[in-house]
């Protein structure tokens, strides 16, 4: 039979580690909204020093595109102290921006004051790379479908973008495809000879 081992806390040293070895961006906010502690690998990952991500420093780097939404959601979720998650990009190190999942937690002091924010973030771009992929495939084949026309098999009349059935020469004319010249191709015309000879 196996003997359970006891579970040892990490001390506090260990817990530093953890935190700063993690493989996520880890960030935490004080309750006035300001960051004011970076991980290791969130470091990293911009290239920049602490003292230039604290505050509001860390929005620097967040995608010109992206950063009014990400405010916004930080600031509304800050206010009510619920959890928020959000995407956005955000500039590594060399210049490339990377999207990233980052989930906001509020947490709250020994005493039961609110203490601030703790947030991590992963890299989500490949996903989110894939998705648009799969997107653009998607556009592409509904771009084919809507050029298929639809063609009666027994009278050769196309049914119009309202559903209905017209000739040809008018479907043309009518969506400003151009005009229609009536000729008679081979084959029609030895059929049409050898049904009116003479």
């Amino acid at each position: 039979m196996e003997t359970l081992t006891a579970v040892r806390a990490p001390s506090p040293e260990e817990y530093r580690t953890i935190v700063e070895q993690a493989p996520i961006l880890i960030w935490r906010a004080g309750p006035d909204m300001l960051c004011d502690y970076f991980n290791e690998r969130w470091l990293q990952f911009t290239g920049r020093s602490t003292a230039e991500e604290v505050g509001n420093g860390w929005a620097e780097g967040v995608h010109p595109d992206d950063l009014q939404r990400c405010l916004d959601i930080y600031t509304n979720h800050f206010q009510r102290r619920v959890v928020f998650e959000m995407e956005y990009r955000l500039r590594r190190h060399d210049g490339a921006y990377r999207w990233l999942f980052d989930r906001g937690v509020p947490f709250f002091l020994g005493d039961g004051a609110f203490g601030g924010y703790i947030g991590s973030c992963t890299d989500v771009t490949a996903r989110v790379d894939a998705e648009a992929e799969l997107e653009r495939h998607r556009q592409e084949e509904l771009a084919k479908v809507q050029r298929l026309l639809p063609i009666c098999a027994w009278c050769g009349k196309v049914r119009n973008d309202q559903g209905y059935w017209q000739r040809v020469e008018l479907y043309l004319q009518d969506s400003g495809l151009g005009m229609a010249s009536h000729g008679m191709c081979e084959a029609c015309f030895a059929k049409f000879e050898s049904a009116n000879p003479g």
